[in-house]
């Protein structure tokens, strides 16, 4: 029978073609998602900076996050969380370094930002310029108030010794005298400034800690690390491991692309076995009278499945084997686009093994198979007496198995919409909401013929009225071949659900953020300062004329340890840093207990709905971990409501800057004084603040920016999705040619009782736009099932945010490739005279 099935394939090219379009796009999607998974759990950067030193010691990036038993015993289960910030040692450690066995010589590094005019560089010690190693071509080694340039910096500034190199680190600026300029032997991603070593430690503004140490040893790498490993609380590097000490984002951006890979990957397999499936199951319905056929002269239903079995075997192995060359472009395409966004360090790099490939290749031939066997099962049932009698007049199309399948989909699309409105909050409802398309599209693609001829019967006024006599035809056909429209019109549910699902949980995450964010913000104005805000900036400022207040303000991530928080993942709570004495004059949260103006020292404001689960009021004190690792006690001053979904810890700006990489804050909020209009504060502000390196903007500009990291993780997601999209597009056409190619013989016969070509076209157009209706119709019902219960949870309407251009724009591309898809083939099967399309069959 395997022989007899690849016979048959060169027999039937429009169903093998039509196949191996589905399958082979699926199999390279799946494949590209494999490896952007194995480059993020892999989370390589090899290291730049650091490459001279064999071993790296660093701060342990990473913690033991504990956490409630689920089980309720009362123990505590532990969960790894990742550290936002950079976590810094304790430079004492040298000493203990050293005295290791095989430890030859130990280098510290300390590196901080330093500010130029238009672009920026990184600071360090001269003393570590051989971590890389940095040698002098000319001039020599600075002394303090003296730096040494990158050679390619000094190019591009036109630098040499002797002259003057202004720059600003730690909030101040300055000018040092260029003492001479350094080349490595490689590239780094950023170019290198050299200080003395008491100016590095200064300026980097955290005395006594250093961001890690270089370990050179004359012995074996490993051995020497082996034995530095049970000292203090730090990890050994060595190899390409070195690189997650100099790149710490590389390990979150790893973490980052591991999660997107894995959801798009998921939503990639379902959709790739569905449209497989779809697609084989129509070309083996096209097949029946064959199939009967050879049921009637004596073929044995397991030979039957057999051959169906080999032909979708042999299609699914080239399928594959195809998708091995692309899937992997694809997959670095990907990569690159990710990168060029900053959703991904640059410095990470992509990597594609043996294992996504055979994944890919193992869910194509799976999808494949499973498809085979559930359309060579139902011709394999039928009695050969009733072969030729099922192949011309269709049964019930309402089996078990579609019973089943339906009841299954819609079943677990309900359970999540009831997950998203019972238990989900804010933005994160989407991580249900999202799955519940796929599961409406499964349960109406299981009820598909049933529903098509549900939604042609509505239709049957107006196609009547506009279509005349071609449009009762189209009418008739669409009904009486319920079964093979169905399988066009599942593509177009799918596209047109996925599109408008994803595209408006997308739009309206954005639109929640940006109102969560705006709602707490007072401030008329911000002044920007990339090193850093000092005191004597703060003073400055409030004493501007015009200004009414000004607070700090700064971002980090914050883990609660006591008490738990059951709720609580490894990703932490968002926490903001403020000024707590002006906080009330730039934040508008509503205050429902204590007093903002109590943010001093050790002190933080819970949302109101944390500290009902943490069991804490005014006065308890809460135990944190800070973004560096650094454990806080605080004591709680005041309870503050805020948007569900969108809760932030706040704190003061002196506690929560000192344990972020920067040190420093990097924005002051900034209110009009009574009177006082926005452009008469921006421009005090700017006269308070020329000469300094610093930027002045209104409060758009502090919304854009917020909204700028917002449009970063969207532009991500429409690029995976649109991937998706692009797909189920492909597979619309791919489909709906298939579906009117095969009618050849059918157009002959209506041309011949009496139909011109262009009724038949026109017959075909209507057909093709009922295709399209009875589609987008249904696929409106399946997002609207993930749409409605998430933007009640997000945003209290059950309409989404963003325009209604969106689905005009969707429904207009289905319809089009619809139409196109149906119109061309038909254009091309009447070519022939219509005696000789009869004679020729299908």
């Amino acid at each position: 029978m395997f022989r007899l099935a690849v016979r048959s394939l060169r027999l039937r090219k429009g169903g093998f073609v039509a196949t191996f379009v589905a399958a082979f796009f699926g199999a390279v999607m799946i494949s590209a998602c494999g490896a952007l998974m194995e480059t993020g759990i892999r989370a390589d950067a090899p290291p730049q900076r650091l490459t001279a030193a064999p071993i790296v010691v660093a701060g342990a990036q990473e913690f033991r996050l504990p956490q409630q038993d689920p089980g309720g015993s009362g123990k505590h289960k532990t969960e790894s969380a990742t550290l936002t910030e950079r976590v810094r040692l304790d430079a004492r450690l040298a000493d203990r370094l050293r005295a290791t066995p095989g430890v030859s010589t130990v280098v510290s590094e300390v590196s901080f930002p330093v500010v130029l005019p238009d672009t920026s560089a990184l600071g360090h010690a001269w003393d570590s310029a051989g971590l890389t190693p940095y040698a002098l071509t000319a001039g020599h080694a600075p002394a303090v108030g003296e730096v040494v340039i990158d050679a390619g910096l000094a190019r591009e500034r036109g630098l040499a010794p002797g002259g003057s190199f202004a720059f600003a680190a730690h909030g101040a600026a300055a000018a040092y005298r260029v003492a001479g300029i350094a080349e490595a032997p490689h590239a780094t991603s950023r170019p290198a400034v050299f200080f003395a070593a008491p100016d590095a430690e200064r300026l980097a503004g955290h005395p006594g800690q250093v961001d890690d140490f270089g370990v050179f040893t004359d012995q074996d790498p490993a051995a020497v690390a082996g034995r530095i490993a049970g000292i203090g609380d730090a990890v050994v590097l060595t190899g390409d491991d070195r690189g997650r000490a100099e790149f710490p984002e590389a390990a979150s951006g790893g973490e980052n692309l591991v999660v997107l890979s894995a959801v798009t990957g998921g939503l990639s397999t379902l959709v790739a076995v569905f449209v497989v499936a779809s697609t084989l199951l129509l070309s083996t319905q096209q097949r029946q009278r064959e199939l009967a056929l050879l049921r009637a002269i004596g073929t044995t239903p397991r030979q039957l499945r057999r051959m169906v079995l080999g032909e979708a075997l042999v299609v699914g192995l080239l399928a594959a084997g195809a998708a091995a060359g692309l899937g992997p472009l694809l997959g670095r395409w990907l990569f690159d686009r990710l990168t060029g966004a900053g959703a991904v360090a640059g410095v990470v790099e992509f990597h594609l093994g043996w294992l996504p490939r055979v994944v890919a290749a193992g869910a194509t031939l799976l999808a494949v198979l499973v498809a085979a066997f559930v359309a060579g099962r139902r011709a394999g049932r039928v009695r050969p007496a009733e072969a030729l009698a099922e192949s011309a007049v269709s049964r019930g199309w309402l089996t078990p198995v579609r019973l089943v399948v339906a009841v299954l989909g819609f079943g677990g699309g309900t359970a999540l919409g009831i997950v998203t409105l019972a238990v989900m909050t804010g933005p994160v409802a989407a991580s249900t909401a999202g799955p519940a398309v796929m599961l409406w599209a499964v349960g109406v693609a299981a009820i598909g013929p049933g529903v098509t001829k549900l939604v042609a019967a509505l239709l049957h006024l107006p196609v009547r009225a506009f279509g005349g006599v071609v449009g009762r035809i189209a009418l008739v056909n669409t009904r009486a071949g319920a079964l093979r429209v169905s399988g066009a019109v599942t593509p177009i549910v799918l596209a047109v659900g996925i599109a408008t699902a994803n595209i408006y949980l997308q739009t309206t995450q954005q639109a929640v953020s940006r109102q969560a964010f705006t709602e707490d913000l007072r401030a008329d104005a911000v002044v920007a300062a990339p090193a850093g805000v000092t005191p004597e900036l703060t003073r400055r400022i409030q004493q501007a004329p015009g200004v009414g207040g000004a607070s700090e303000y700064v971002t980090s991530t914050v883990f609660v340890t006591e008490p738990f928080d059951d709720s609580q993942d490894g990703d932490g709570s968002d926490a903001i840093g403020v000024t707590g004495a002006t906080a009330a004059r730039v934040l508008s949260v509503e205050v429902t207990a204590g007093r903002l103006d109590a943010l001093v020292g050790e002190a933080v404001a819970l949302p109101d709905t944390l500290a009902a689960e943490l069991h804490r009021t005014v006065g308890d004190r809460v135990t944190l971990r800070l973004g560096d690792g650094s454990p806080a006690d605080v004591r709680v001053v005041a309870l503050v409501k805020q948007r569900p979904g969108a809760e932030r810890l706040v704190l003061p700006a002196g506690l929560l800057a000192a344990h972020t990489t920067a040190g420093l804050p990097a924005r002051l909020l900034v209110r009009a004084a009574p009177g006082v209009g926005a452009a008469a504060l921006i421009a005090s502000l700017k006269t308070a603040t020329a000469g300094l390196p610093v930027s002045v903007g209104d409060r758009d500009s502090l919304v854009a920016a917020h909204a700028k990291g917002d449009e970063v993780g969207a532009w991500v997601n429409y690029l995976m999705i649109g991937m998706i999209i692009a797909y189920t597009v492909i597979s619309v056409v791919n489909t709906l040619v298939m579906a009117t190619a095969r009618r050849r013989r059918e157009f002959g016969l209506q041309r011949l009782g009496g139909f011109t070509r262009p009724q038949v076209l026109r017959m075909a157009g209507v057909e093709g736009g009922l295709v399209a209706t009875i589609g987008v119709l249904l696929g409106t019902v399946v997002s609207a099932g993930a749409i409605v219960p998430f933007c009640l949870v997000a945003s209290g309407s059950v309409l989404p945010s963003g325009p209604v251009s969106i689905y005009l724009s969707v429904v207009g591309i289905a319809v089009a490739l619809a139409l196109g898809a149906s119109l061309g083939p038909a254009w091309a099967a009447t070519r022939a005279r219509p005696i000789d399309a009869v004679a020729a069959g299908e």
